[in-house]
């Protein structure tokens, strides 16, 4: 009788190191638009989403000073 083994876990991975997943809600056609210039650049759209988040703060942090 074969070993009873717990069946991988389906769905996304988990992130890796200290990520976590932040849900929102996009138009479709931004969504498509992000994900396709990721795909054409190489990187995944959760990294191109970070980095457009990180800009977004530092315009905004820089005219609070």
């Amino acid at each position: 009788m074969a070993d009873a083994k717990p069946s991988p876990r389906r769905g996304r991975k988990p992130p890796q190191g200290d990520k976590r997943q932040f849900l929102t809600t996009m138009d479709p056609d931004v969504i498509r638009a992000i994900k396709q210039k990721a795909l054409d650049l190489d990187r995944t759209a959760s990294d191109v989403m970070e980095e457009a988040a990180k800009q977004w703060l530092e315009r905004h942090r820089a005219g609070k000073k």
